[in-house]
């Protein structure tokens, strides 16, 4: 019997393959960009977030309430 020739051989990829690398690669780099800004705004917004909810909670307590450790 002769060997069966499979289409995965080597040799170049398509256009299309080179244009899924692109985009993958793209991606990777939107995520990991939207990623780090996203650490960012969560490390400086953590702590005014918890103040301008205890803010606006009942009873209205003053700022130096909040702030203060006791």
């Amino acid at each position: 019997m002769a060997p069966r020739i499979s289409g995965k051989g080597k040799g170049k990829p398509g256009k299309g393959a080179a244009g899924d690398r692109s985009a993958c690669r793209c991606v990777k780099e939107w995520t990991t960009w939207a990623m780090k800004k996203a650490k960012v705004v969560t490390h400086y917004g953590f702590i005014p977030l918890i103040i301008v909810i205890g803010m606006n909670s009942e009873p209205k307590p003053q700022l130096s309430q909040l702030l203060s450790p006791v």
